[in-house]
C-alpha cells in the first residue's frame, strides 16, 4: 500500500522536517511552507537543530526499555536486526549500560530497512512476538548474535531455545500480529528524521557521533553535565 510522505531537506542532506500522511489523505503543502518559513526565519540560529533533529514521538509505556525510569539520560536506538552496523553497535550499547547502569534508560525501536534487508521486518516481528511473552530482550540479543540466520525456521528455533510457547509464536508471525507495531516504530523514526541505522537519540536529540562505547559515553556524559 503506497502512502504519501513529505520531507524538507537542508543543503547538507539533513532532514529538517518530515510528515507521513494518513491513508487516503492528501497532505497538502501547508506543512512544507511552514517548515520553509521557520527555516528562513531562524537562519543560522537553527544550524544546531538542523544538524541534530529531535525525537518527535516521546517514550511511553509501549516502548521496550532497560534501566530505571529515574535515570537522568535516555538513550533511544532505531535499529534493524539485519543491519551489520546495528550488530556492531549492539555490544557497545551493552558495554555502556554495564558501565553506567543507574544513569541511563535505554530504549529500542524498530526501523527495518526492508529494501536492502529482506529478513529485517520479520525479525522485528519475531522480537515483538517474544516480547508478547515477556522475552523481548532475550530475543533482541539472539537476533543480533545471529543476524546472518533470520529465516522463519531460524526464528522459530530461537523461540524454542528461549522456551517460548511455539504455537503462539508461530501463529503470531504467520498472521502478522505485530506488523502494525513495527510499522508504528518505523514511522515514528521517519518523523524524527531517521534515515539510516543505527540512529541514536540522547534525551530526545539525535546523536551524530559514533556508536562505539567511547562516543556513546561521551554523549551521555555531556547529557549528564547539561542536566546538573
Amino acid at each position: 500500500m503506497s502512502e504519501r510522505a513529505l520531507f524538507v531537506v537542508d543543503a547538507d542532506g539533513v532532514i529538517y522536517w518530515s510528515y507521513v500522511s494518513p491513508i487516503g489523505v492528501n497532505p497538502g503543502a501547508d506543512g512544507i511552507l511552514t517548515a520553509l518559513e521557520s527555516h528562513g526565519r531562524r537562519g543560522r540560529r537553527m544550524s544546531a537543530v538542523l544538524d541534530r533533529p529531535q525525537l518527535t514521538v516521546p517514550l511511553s509505556g509501549r516502548d521496550h526499555v532497560l534501566g530505571t525510569s529515574a535515570a537522568v539520560v535516555t538513550l533511544l536506538e532505531y535499529g534493524d536486526y539485519e543491519c551489520p552496523f546495528c550488530a556492531a553497535a549492539h555490544p557497545a550499547v551493552t558495554h555502556m549500560l554495564k558501565l553506567v547502569p543507574d544513569d541511563v534508560l535505554f530504549a529500542y525501536r524498530h526501523f527495518p530497512l526492508t529494501q536492502i534487508h529482506p529478513h529485517a521486518q520479520q525479525a522485528a516481528e519475531a522480537a515483538e512476538a517474544a516480547g508478547a511473552q515477556g522475552r523481548f530482550w532475550e530475543m533482541h540479543d539472539v537476533l543480533f548474535a545471529h543476524q546472518d540466520r533470520l529465516t522463519v525456521r531460524d526464528l522459530v528455533g530461537y523461540a524454542s531455545a528461549l522456551g517460548l510457547d511455539l504455537a503462539r509464536f508461530t501463529s503470531e508471525l504467520q498472521i502478522g500480529a505485530h506488523t502494525a507495531r513495527v510499522r508504528e516504530d518505523f514511522l515514528s523514526g521517519v518523523r524524527s528524521g531517521v534515515n539510516g541505522t543505527p540512529t541514536f537519540f540522547v534525551n530526545g536529540i539525535r546523536h551524530n557521533g559514533g556508536f562505539d562505547p567511547e562516543s556513546l559515553l561521551d554523549a551521555i556524559g555531556s547529557a549528564l553535565s547539561a542536566a546538573d
